[in-house]
């Protein structure tokens, strides 16, 4: 058994980790991790369950609908009892005839609709366990009203929690001010820690629990990763080309693993355990999602559900941060 927590005031009690299926999407869209496995992507789905996470976060955007298709395919595998809850999103539109475009923000109320029935179908299931609006909408629909939307398909049964992905906190208060926000999912780790200073003291203040993305870098924190390796990534990897895997930033970032390893001999556990400890040692996050994209990653960031970072742990990777320079934002729970 894996530990739990509520997320916030949802009816949902969460492991700490979760399931990330945004490289189950495979290649051929603009945002692609590259070539993927079906096959892989479900074993891994499955070791997941089996091991005791509870939960998978996806979205329709993740390979222009295909991981959502892969998660439905292992959920069919999985007996209905042991099945994982599972989380999704609405708001980003795509055109079929250009996937390597950038996507759409959208929020009127009619897409969010379709959005949610497609979402529906794909993943074989008669309701969403968390619904989620990917990111702030650029069409210009107010959050009052796509909020508003989404507040009435948790009243009609469609999903049982809702929550908001990418937003501000004056949107949260906005958002808040329509209906009950369960849940938060911004970007947190060593590297970028922006949501540590002010989304996640509002999850504290207004009951809300996070579940954070990202939490070993896209790779860069969790452990295996080279500057050599940058030169190996596919072509259609949207990693090539992002600052973070770029230089002077890539050295800075890849010192920050260098302590991590040293935590990480003290516990017993991988870098990756160590990395994703750190962002649940936030009192307000609820849970950390952990991409993968094969069985075997499971086993080597599955400790960081139990492992307990102490105040020297805490420090010491503090330091390193700061002596890194790396990214901005609190260097550590308060």
């Amino acid at each position: 058994m894996l530990p739990t927590m509520p997320l916030g005031r949802s009816p949902l009690e969460i492991t700490r980790v979760g399931i990330g299926a945004w490289a189950f999407g495979g290649a051929g869209w603009v945002d692609s991790w590259g070539a993927q496995d079906d096959a892989d992507s479900i074993a891994a789905i499955r070791h997941a369950v089996e091991r005791g996470v509870n939960w998978i976060d996806t979205a329709p955007i993740y390979g222009l609908g295909h991981a959502e298709e892969v998660v439905g395919r292992a959920l069919r595998e999985i007996p209905e009892d042991d099945r994982p809850y599972v989380f999704t999103k609405a708001g980003v539109i795509w055109d079929e005839r250009r996937p390597m475009d950038k996507p759409t923000l959208i929020g009127k109320p009619a897409s969010l609709r379709a959005e949610l029935e497609d979402s529906l179908r794909r993943l074989g299931v008669e309701r969403i366990d968390l619904y989620q609006m990917h990111a702030p909408p650029a069409d210009g629909t107010p959050i009052e009203e796509y909020w508003g939307t989404f507040c009435e398909l948790r009243t009609a049964g469609k999903v049982r929690a809702l929550g908001l992905s990418n937003h501000s906190v004056a949107q949260l208060d906005a958002a808040q001010a329509v209906g009950r926000v369960d849940a938060i999912q911004p970007r947190l780790n060593l590297i970028h820690r922006h949501a540590a200073a002010d989304v996640l003291p509002w999850c504290a203040e207004n009951g809300a629990g996070a579940i954070v993305y990202s939490p070993l870098a896209s790779g860069l924190l969790a452990g295996t990763f080279t500057a050599e390796r940058v030169a190996t990534l596919a072509a259609d990897d949207w990693r090539r080309g992002h600052p973070d895997f770029a230089e002077p930033a890539l050295s800075r970032n890849l010192a920050l693993v260098d302590t991590l390893a040293q935590v990480a001999r003290r516990h017993g556990v991988s870098v990756a355990a160590v990395a994703i400890a750190w962002t649940l040692s936030f009192d307000a996050v609820s849970g950390a999602i952990v991409g993968m994209r094969h069985p075997r990653q499971v086993d080597a960031w599955l400790a960081a559900a139990s492992v307990r970072l102490d105040e020297s742990d805490l420090a010491q990777i503090a330091g390193a941060i700061e002596r890194s320079s790396a990214g901005n934002g609190p260097s550590g729970p308060a």
